[in-house]
């Protein structure tokens, strides 16, 4: 009897391993919806479409834009004015 439910522990372990979600694609969105719900200051960047975006933004104070990432993705993400990156700092070495 143990080993009948040893086994049926481990087929169970080994189904279940099978049927579980596979990860998110990990893919760039062109399409960011933003406005003062968001905490990013990206805002929400999940849209293929500005379709998407528009019909998700729509009777919300919110808008949709261009994914910095996706648009310019060598710039990485825009500076604000007057702002020093601080990896580019004097180094008194």
């Amino acid at each position: 009897m143990r080993k009948f439910f040893l086994a049926a522990i481990a087929v169970g372990t080994v189904a279940s391993i099978g049927m579980t979600a596979s990860p998110v694609q990990a893919r760039d969105y062109p399409f960011c919806i933003k406005g003062d719900i968001y905490d990013s200051p990206v805002g929400d960047c999940s849209f293929d479409t500005y379709e998407q975006c528009l019909a998700s933004a729509s009777g919300r104070l919110a808008y949709c834009d261009v994914n910095p990432f996706y648009a310019y993705p060598n710039r990485g993400y825009p500076k604000k004015p007057g702002v020093a990156d601080p990896r580019k700092r004097n180094r008194l070495y």
